[in-house]
């Protein structure tokens, strides 16, 4: 097999996503939840693949709607952290999906590319540290 057919391949969902009109009425009132918190019409794949576990989506939206609200951190602020952590786990759905959502709450281009420079340093960094095994300063612990 060649390249382009294992990376196609590497794609394709474990699972069917649940189609939207023929959820059961949990999986529904979760989603018709979603896409009015979000301003959204159609669901994300992602929400319709966890569907298959009613409890699973039930219990990350919950989660990720009270950590993603404004707090100390303002939720532009937070979308920029997922996103920087998405990229560093090397999920390009999450990455995708929440550079959107961070634009869409007020980020701009500018501060995508700075956090992604950013993201870029830190793990450059963080490998060095571990590659020369740097013992942590006393001032630092």
């Amino acid at each position: 097999l060649n390249y382009n057919v294992l990376k196609k391949r590497r794609n394709i969902e474990i699972f069917k996503p649940i189609n939207e009109k023929k959820a059961n009425s949990k999986v529904k009132r979760i989603f018709n939840e979603i896409k009015k918190t979000r301003k959204i019409t159609k669901i994300p794949n992602f929400w319709k693949s966890i569907a298959h576990n009613p409890q699973l989506l039930e219990r990350t939206w919950n989660n990720l709607k009270q950590i993603m609200k404004d707090g100390a951190l303002d939720s532009v602020t937070k979308e920029l952290i997922y996103v920087a952590v998405s990229i560093t786990n090397s999920c390009s759905y999450c990455t995708r999906s929440h550079t959107f959502a961070a634009k869409k709450k007020g980020a701009s281009d500018e501060m995508i590319k700075e956090m992604i420079d950013v993201v870029g340093i830190a793990n450059q960094n963080n490998k060095l540290v571990e590659a020369y095994q740097v013992e942590v300063d006393k001032i630092y612990k």
